[in-house]
């Protein structure tokens, strides 16, 4: 139906309206289709070196570190070859034993070392990550609702902890890991060399080997990985939204299907997992097998030598232990790309989120708005949702300081879309609405929406205690105000009742109130707020009389003297405004006072009837939800 296609994002879902394309993050977003490859493998592995480079002196410490540990372990070998030659064989006990005890020192150095370098490692990567999850969140703060209209909650929530943990646990192995295997590489070579150089060119003969058969590993081990983790979104998507509606789970005796539905997704990442595992563990396998080619091939070699006296039994000896220490930190390394890879796929979605531009910029010569008279008016507006798909289509309206202008229609009309561009929390298509005069495209953001006090039907309630959910409004605020604001709001008398009155910590969106609780707990915040024009959404039509009372003299005082708009459920709430916005399919079908509208007979007369006298109209007009 085209109503269908004219309200918000969310109300679209929720009829079964049209999404747009291309976004990733919504259940079943990935089945069935293949993993995208990374696009700037290079580019991702820059970027994480600028933060890390934000502890430059730290990480040269453990370069140094790292160096000093690795070139005493580098030393190891051939000490065990003059060990052998010198005192071994001539039965020199006493040297033996000194070199033994310059062995034991020497490794318990390293060992020293080892452990220093991995606690400044530690550091360094868990402020690295700390800082990448601060400017992702930071981020993620700055986007536009559009932004997130598209993407699920927990698909935002795994990128921000599971992805981010993916480049912790890589970063705090990498510095130290390439630093030591290149480095040992670099040594134990050129050790092998002043020993015998025949027989280091033998045992690099290894590295042609290892490089092909990474290559073919690396690109089947990045997509899996990726894989991986777009899957874990997915179900974590899946969780936020069983836990956050377990409900209406229960209401509707869903739970067999979320179950299947978790299942199935589940089995997904289990296949995915498998994937990237099994291309991951082939590498340690391989280059076991190459290591041990390369020391077979170096003891057949060096036996020769010895034999034929072109080496002593001492070299040999180092030599193999030499070789064993070349193929390690090889290995190591062919390990340590695996990690790289599943970094790789978190840091590539981390930078995803962080190169999206917000769609709503604040202009270059914006003005502040400190305080406002409320003058509000759309001269000519037309917005869309989706491109081609018109929520609203040239509307106009003049609100006048402290007037309160009623917006009515059915669901998906396009009213609470109106509120959206007030806000902007969308930027309009064509046409321009001020505020006093001054377009509010000009206006700070930030001073716009803090002169717009906002109480919608669906109060958000934090997890923290009453006191500071009113505090939101406005945080600099003492108790005193708060309470105050409380008092105003007809919100205190309940409140004391609470087990801690103002301090009682409230279950996750305040679940452990009712819903006419929770909405004077949002009117107390607006009070607090104390914003030039209102953005009422009544949501009256499930409490009972007593409790909607209250709400209704609540709304009628923060509405003095203040230019409100008001949508409105119960069309019996909007008598005395002084203006009633009719609206359908995103135009203005009518406008006036209810006297007005009602003399007219028009629309707002069927809609006004049908309410009182239960008058049949088209399905959709009987549903007055704020479109």
């Amino acid at each position: 139906m085209p109503e269908s296609k004219s309200g918000t994002p969310s109300e679209r879902r929720e009829t079964g309206g049209p999404r747009r394309s291309g976004r990733r993050g919504g259940p079943g977003a990935h089945f069935g289709h293949p993993p995208e490859k990374p696009k700037d493998v290079r580019g991702t592995l820059r970027r994480l070196l600028r933060y890390l480079l934000h502890y430059r002196w730290q990480l040269v410490l453990v370069v140094i570190l790292v160096a000093l540990a690795t070139g005493l372990g580098a030393l190891g070998p051939y000490l065990m070859g003059r060990a052998i030659d010198d005192y071994i064989l001539r039965s020199d006990l006493p040297g033996l034993m000194r070199l033994l005890g310059l062995m034991i020192l020497m490794y318990l150095l390293a060992s020293v070392v080892n452990w220093l370098q991995s606690f400044v490692m530690v550091g360094v990567s868990q402020r690295t990550v700390r800082d990448l999850r601060d400017e992702l969140f930071s981020h993620l703060q700055l986007l536009s609702l559009r932004f997130f209209d598209g993407r699920t909650h927990g698909e935002l929530m795994s990128r921000l902890s599971n992805d981010v943990d993916l480049v912790n646990q890589t970063l705090s192995n990498t510095v130290t890991q390439l630093t030591s295997s290149g480095l040992s590489i670099l040594m134990v070579a050129t050790m092998m060399l002043l020993i015998n150089w025949h027989l280091a060119l033998v045992t690099m003969t290894l590295i042609p080997l290892m490089v092909t058969l990474l290559r073919v590993v690396a690109k089947r081990t990045r997509q899996g990985f990726r894989r991986q983790q777009e899957h874990l979104a997915t179900l974590n998507g899946i969780i936020e939204e069983t836990v956050t509606g377990i409900r209406v789970v229960k209401a509707y005796v869903r739970e067999e299907a979320e179950i299947e539905r978790f299942a199935g997704t589940n089995r997904r990442l289990r296949r995915a997992g498998v994937s990237a595992q099994v291309f991951s563990g082939a590498v340690g396998p391989m280059m076991n097998m190459v290591n041990n080619i390369g020391l077979a091939t170096v003891a057949g070699v060096g036996g020769w030598m010895a034999l034929n006296g072109m080496a002593t039994v001492g070299t040999i000896a180092s030599f193999i232990n030499y070789a064993r220490r070349f193929t390690w930190p090889l290995n190591q390394l062919a390990q340590l790309y695996n990690q790289i890879q599943s970094s790789l796929a978190g840091a590539e979605r981390v930078f995803e989120i962080m190169d999206e531009v917000p769609e709503i910029q604040e202009a270059p010569d914006a003005v502040p708005l400190p305080d406002t008279k409320g003058e509000v008016v759309f001269d000519d507006v037309c917005f869309s949702y989706e491109p081609g798909v018109p929520a609203l289509k040239h509307v106009s309206l003049h609100a006048e300081p402290g007037q309160t202008i009623a917006l009515v229609g059915p669901t998906g009309a396009g009213k609470t879309t109106i509120v959206n561009l007030l806000t902007r929390f969308y930027d309009i298509d064509s046409g321009r609405i001020t505020i006093d005069g001054i377009d509010i495209r000009r206006i700070k953001i930030a001073d716009l929406r803090k002169q717009l006090g906002i109480v919608l039907q669906d109060t958000f309630l934090f997890s923290t205690t009453v006191m500071e959910n009113i505090r939101y409004g406005r945080l600099d605020a003492t108790d005193e105000e708060v309470i105050a604001a409380a008092k105003l709001a007809n919100a205190d008398e309940f409140i004391r009742h609470l087990p801690e009155g103002y301090q009682t910590v409230l279950s996750e969106n305040g679940s452990n109130l009712s819903q006419g609780q929770r909405q004077l707990l949002a009117i107390s915040r607006a009070v607090l707020a104390d914003p030039g024009i209102l953005v009422l959404d009544e949501a009256t039509s499930s409490v009972d009389t007593r409790t909607e009372r209250h709400i209704q003299e609540a709304m009628l005082r923060l509405m003095e003297g203040r230019t409100s708009f008001v949508i409105a459920h119960r069309l019996s709430t909007v008598r005395q405004a002084d203006c009633i916005l009719v609206i359908d399919h995103g135009e203005i079908v009518e406008r006036g006072t209810h006297e007005e509208l009602m003399q007219a007979r028009g629309f707002y007369y069927d809609l006004f009837m049908s309410q009182f006298r239960g008058l049949p109209l088209r399905v959709e007009d009987l549903v007055m939800g704020g479109a």
